[in-house]
């Protein structure tokens, strides 16, 4: 396989296909070696337009479902971005290549061990890497973003409680096969707004299905 070859198709065919036109998303996609961040059994699909086993019932996100996040996100170099769900570690570092810095939780060590020599490799220096729960607790607030990678059966404010206003949360909502992938700007200290993006399935984040129904 030519790798950076079927890397510049990926984003050529399947994600600007889908409506993903920001230059610097579709840049920091092109550059970053994907391939590096999936499993040595699944490397022939690392630029298939489909999700990828990573362990523990979790998938890597496929490649156009990542950049319609980061497009909708919007990050333009100084913002400081929380990623609930660090999995491989490759939506992490194109996180961290648009923003100015990430921190990225997730509740598997061998995650998080996994994810840092991933980004170490590709010489990304801007992550914190935290264990911890966020059904249970986030990070201090104050991001400019959030991405959620995992679904929530029923919406979480906490999650905008944690933005600064005028930041923006990216959450995917509902029950397979009904879900929704948000946009949710948080317009002041107790309001927000919320832009429906598209349809998907996303495994739910654990513990997803946990906190009281909150509808909006």
């Amino acid at each position: 396989m030519n790798i950076d070859f079927a890397r510049r198709q990926m984003v050529n065919q399947q994600v600007r296909g889908w409506n993903v036109y920001d230059e610097d998303v579709l840049a920091t996609l092109r550059e970053l070696p994907r391939e590096q961040f999936v499993p040595p059994q699944y490397k022939a699909l690392a630029f298939a337009d489909t999700e990828i086993a990573i362990g523990h019932g979790e998938h890597m996100m496929s490649p156009t479902v990542e950049g319609r996040v980061l497009q909708a996100l919007g990050l333009r170099g100084s913002e400081r971005v929380l990623e609930v769900g660090t999995g491989s570690g490759f939506l992490t570092a194109c996180l961290a290549r648009l923003a100015a810095e990430v921190t990225s939780i997730d509740i598997y060590d061998d995650f998080l061990r996994a994810a840092a020599g991933n980004l170490a490799a590709c010489g990304i220096s801007n992550v914190e890497l935290q264990k911890m729960n966020a059904i249970e607790d986030l990070p201090d607030g104050g991001f400019d973003a959030i991405a959620v990678t995992g679904s929530l059966q029923t919406f979480d404010p906490r999650f905008v409680d944690a933005l600064k206003p005028e930041g923006k949360l990216f959450v995917v909502v509902g029950d397979a096969p009904a879900m929704e992938a948000k946009l949710v700007l948080r317009t002041d200290d107790n309001d927000w707004e919320t832009v429906s993006l598209f349809e998907t399935t996303l495994a739910p984040l654990v513990d997803g299905a946990l906190p009281p129904q909150f509808f909006f």
